[in-house]
């Protein structure tokens, strides 16, 4: 009788410990349901963000229970999975979408250089009216403009600029990329440079142009349309030169800085279409991959002295060559080189006779210090034996235009009273 009812309460023991096994087998089913549901409903769409930007965060497992379980390091590794996956896709697409864009940027480019070819060649047509002059000027300026668009996408698409230079001064280098802007006569250049021979080696001319141009075009869209843009150079004293952009703007947040400053690094070549935002912004990423190219920097990590953005671009001494100016003579627009600062000597007073007398040590003591400096009145008038440092005056795009249209005129009416001396 004992025998049965232990056999009996035995196997209610035993029925009721595989009922509650079959619950909890029941509860970890459900549970991992809902782990595969959160994994293909948040989780693995959080991840396609997270890979496009960081901002993103892919959440993690609903249940701690499955943290580091095999079933948690299983749903894990889906994820690392379709990340690689993802990744190699979108490198794929992103290639594909890269060839194509730089391959109709690259023709549409050099349409673009054939155009700015016949109309230089109709600019030196000088029996054209000056109406039709002007109207030239005006479509060579659109035509750089246009230019300065595809080749900046076409280098951020990884191609090669599509110009090649020979060497070219410093000064000249800032003038062309400056004239490719809309907003041109804003830009006030100032030249800081000893000696006016420091020039570009040919191979990364275009590509420093190129850079100026865009950073030129930062700043100028980031300022008022009244304020002016300050361009200077300067050759620092282990022989780079720097040429720094000051605008007016209001700056740039700290994450667009480091963003900014990533692209500008040239570390990263491949820049996918995605990371450049909608509508993309080619500036940064097509100056970086020349950085990268051709071995110059750039940094915008400084705060201009207008409350803006200072960007810096600094020249290596293995980019730069000596000019010969008379074999080549700089541009007449180029800025004048900075002169040496005059450094005025004081005149001594004669010294008295010396049947004087003797004076007391403390006195001599304090004839023999150094003179303390006076704040002297400023004078209205220079003297005319002092000399004078040359001052940089910025050119005005409608005199020089004014000249160039005299000098047309010009020619052309030499040009018709020599035609009609010849005819017979």
């Amino acid at each position: 009788m004992r025998d049965a009812e232990g056999r009996a309460l035995t196997a209610a023991k035993e029925r009721k410990s595989a009922e509650t096994h079959a619950d909890e087998v029941e509860a970890y089913a459900a549970d991992f349901r809902d782990e595969v549901r959160h994994l293909v409903s948040a989780r693995l769409p959080a991840l396609a963000l997270n890979l496009i930007s960081s901002h993103h965060p892919v959440p993690g497992l609903l249940h701690e229970n499955f943290a580091g379980s095999d079933d948690g390091l299983l749903l894990d590794s889906v994820l690392e999975h379709v990340s690689v996956s993802l990744l190699k896709e979108r490198r794929r697409v992103d290639a594909a979408a890269r060839a194509a864009l730089r391959g109709t940027n690259q023709d549409a480019q050099a349409l673009s250089y054939r155009l700015q070819t016949e109309i230089d060649e109709l600019q030196h047509e000088f029996s054209a009216p000056q109406s039709l002059t002007s109207r030239l000027l005006q479509a060579d300026h659109l035509n750089e403009q246009l230019l300065r668009l595809l080749q900046k996408s076409a280098v951020a698409y990884g191609a090669w600029p599509g110009h090649v230079r020979k060497d070219t001064y410093v000064t000249e280098i800032i003038g062309g990329a400056s004239s490719r802007l809309r907003g041109f006569e804003r830009i006030q250049i100032i030249s800081r440079l000893r000696s006016s021979d420091i020039g570009v080696v040919g191979r990364a001319a275009e590509p420093i142009a190129m850079a100026c141009a865009e950073l030129m075009a930062n700043a100028l869209e980031h300022s008022r349309d009244d304020l002016m843009v300050e361009v200077s150079v300067i050759q620092t004293g282990n022989g780079n030169v720097c040429i720094t952009f000051d605008d007016s703007g209001t700056g740039m947040t700290a994450e667009a800085t480091i963003r900014g400053t990533r692209l500008l690094s040239g570390d990263q070549q491949e820049v996918m279409l995605t990371e450049l935002g909608d509508p993309p912004s080619q500036g940064f990423a097509a100056v970086g991959r020349l950085v990268a190219d051709y071995g110059f920097a750039v940094s915008i990590n400084h705060q201009s002295a207008y409350g803006g953005v200072r960007a810096v671009l600094s020249i290596p001494p293995n980019l730069l060559t000596s000019m010969n100016e008379e074999a080549k003579p700089p541009s007449a627009m180029a800025p004048l080189p900075a002169s040496a600062p005059q450094v005025r000597k004081r005149s001594v007073p004669a010294q008295p006779a010396s049947s004087e007398p003797s004076r007391s040590p403390a006195a001599a003591a304090a004839d023999a210090a150094p003179e303390l400096p006076q704040r002297n009145r400023r004078t209205a008038a220079v003297s005319a034996t002092e000399d004078v440092a040359p001052r940089y005056r910025p050119q005005d795009p409608r005199r020089a235009q004014d000249t160039w249209n005299d000098f047309q005129e010009g020619l052309a009416s030499g040009r018709a009273t020599t035609d009609s001396e010849e005819t017979p």
